[in-house]
């Protein structure tokens, strides 16, 4: 068996690391913080880079660190060529990649080009500017329908229009939050002025880029605007939206790809596109962007038909395109699928998101906390096992809940202002993770945390797993481990054997069991190497995974 540090040089010269690399995303401001202001930041992160060396990844994905008014947790993005003075500098920016580099770890970073924040210098060159004037361009202005009714009866995804007026009466398109303007991608400007960017942090040694809302840059504004009514849903567009997945999209990454290529090694780059998984094929494309999130996994209840569906189509996708898969439980926008798991069906149908339970303050149904963990291990060990990239957010490795009870007052999402409460929004799973058992943060840092932690978060905490070979922590540094070492081809192999077990077998003999149904089963023969629980005898219970080789 290859040895993990021989692996692990390997992959650093590779230019495909990327196709079954396991990347850590992390959320900045809520992961460590240096100096005591509540806000997690680039010198918090670089302490902890010997936690990541010693959990095992491949590579960490940043989610923005850039100068932001964080209208929308600092995806409103005021200078994409700098860091936010809260989180440090860009000398901090050098430190923390060459740290990474030096422990043979990647750095993705998050780019936001759909939209830049309302504090961009050139949005503030375009109110400054009169109706018709060229600096108004770069952005998507038109007249209203009436002096006080929007272009058209868009809704954001936020909630209320997609429409904002300005001082002088012309409206602004914004798919998101307010502070966040649309940028039109005809002008050629915007076009040159993102190659520059992605540049900048390339030369800087980025090694691949997470492109936020991939498929929205490209619309089509040809008038009169449809009414809201007609337009079709984003998940059976194909392409129709005039707002979403637009085929000129391509166009633009074409151009990116150009230039990611022309480093040694190539950038990697990941789109984050909700579109059917046909569609997904062109963002994840040799001349595109080269992958593209699977977020199937995710969407899916813990149960086996759902599971091997997901696996073989998205399997399939990547064969015929030539990328790898993607797969995924849990991101800075979604409930923590711990807590996902240990929920009841939704009963309106569709998968359990948990938006319901959020709503509730994290009372309504009662979460079964133990069940749901159970379940997340064997999910994260049977994920960990499939051929394709492995995409980890920062505390599902310590089996953390979703934070369902924070207060109104400290709420940060625009979800919950501009839903007028009607979705709880995205911060419980963005609260700054626990490091030590106590402490006025448990570990965060030397202060208190911008979003309040709850006081069961110790038990879950960094120090109080380390030393538990039983605990989750201890699982996802074995499992990443024994993966490196295991780590071959992109196949498997179905065993069929029931309808609730879900068996594979990777080259080299390498074997995952997963038992989706109420009671133990029969484990094959061969030496188990790890479970994600204990296992009854030679018997492998429900609601868990095993590797055998």
């Amino acid at each position: 068996m290859t040895s993990p540090q021989t692996t692990r040089t390997a992959q650093k010269t590779q230019a495909d690391w990327w196709r079954q690399a396991v990347v850590y995303q992390i959320y900045p401001r809520s992961f460590a913080d240096s100096n005591g202001d509540g806000v997690g930041d680039l010198p918090g992160i670089i302490s902890r880079v010997p936690y990541l060396v010693a959990l095992g990844i491949d590579a960490v994905w940043l989610s923005p660190f850039y100068p932001s008014a964080l209208a929308d947790g600092g995806y409103d993005v005021d200078d994409y060529r700098n860091v936010d003075p809260r989180l440090g500098t860009l000398d901090d920016f050098d430190e923390l990649i060459g740290a990474l580099h030096e422990a043979g770890i990647k750095l993705i970073v998050d780019i936001v080009p759909n939209h830049t924040s309302d504090r961009h210098e050139w949005f503030l060159e375009a109110l400054e500017a009169a109706k018709g004037e060229p600096a108004r361009d770069r952005y998507i202005f038109r007249d209203g329908a009436t002096e006080d009714q929007p272009p058209s009866d868009w809704d954001s995804v936020f909630g209320g229009s997609a429409w904002a007026k300005t001082a002088d009466g012309q409206w602004y398109l914004h798919m998101f939050a307010a502070e966040q303007p649309d940028l039109n991608w005809q002008h050629p400007e915007v076009r040159a002025d993102f190659l520059e960017t992605l540049k900048f942090w390339s030369d800087r040694g980025v090694d691949g880029f997470r492109v936020d809302v991939a498929h929205a840059l490209v619309k089509d504004l040809s008038e009169p605007f449809p009414s809201k009514a007609t337009l079709p849903r984003q998940s059976e567009s194909y392409g129709k939206h005039p707002l979403w997945d637009q085929d000129g999209v391509h166009e633009i990454y074409r151009d990116w790809r150009k230039l990611l290529d022309s480093y040694d090694p190539p950038r990697s780059a990941v789109a984050e596109a909700f579109v059917p998984a046909a569609r997904r094929a062109r963002y994840a494309s040799a001349d595109g962007l080269g992958q593209a999130f699977n977020f199937d996994l995710l969407q899916a209840d813990f149960e086996y038909d759902k599971f091997r569906k997901v696996i073989e189509e998205n399997l399939a996708l990547a064969d015929e395109n030539g990328s790898s898969s993607t797969w995924v439980f849990s991101n800075h926008d979604v409930v923590r699928h711990a807590t996902r798991y240990g929920l009841p069906k939704n009963p309106k149908g569709g998968w359990q998101d948990g938006k319901d339970w959020l709503l509730s303050n994290g009372t309504e149904p009662t979460v079964d906390v133990a069940l749901g963990l159970r379940r997340a291990r064997a999910a994260t060990l049977l994920m960990l096992a499939l051929p394709g990239s492995a995409y980890l957010y920062q505390g599902e490795e310590l089996g953390l809940q979703e934070v369902g009870e924070l207060p109104a007052a400290n709420l940060q999402d625009p979800a919950y202002f501009r839903s007028k409460g009607a979705e709880k929004g995205r911060d419980g799973c963005r609260v700054p993770i626990p490091w030590t058992v106590e402490g006025l943060s448990f570990g965060f840092g030397p202060g208190g945390s911008h979003l309040v932690q709850p006081k069961w978060f110790g038990a879950y905490s960094v120090e109080a797993q380390h030393d538990d070979q039983e605990s989750t922590l201890s699982l996802y540094r074995k499992a990443l481990a024994v993966r490196r070492g295991l780590r071959t081809g992109n196949s498997l192999t179905w065993v069929d054997a029931t309808d609730w077990v879900l068996h594979f077998t990777r080259p080299g003999g390498w074997q995952s069991v997963t038992n989706f149904g109420a009671a133990p089963v029969e484990l094959p023969d061969a030496a188990v190497v790890l479970s994600s629980g204990p296992l009854e005898g030679d018997k492998l219970p429900s609601a868990t995974t095993a590797w055998l080789i």
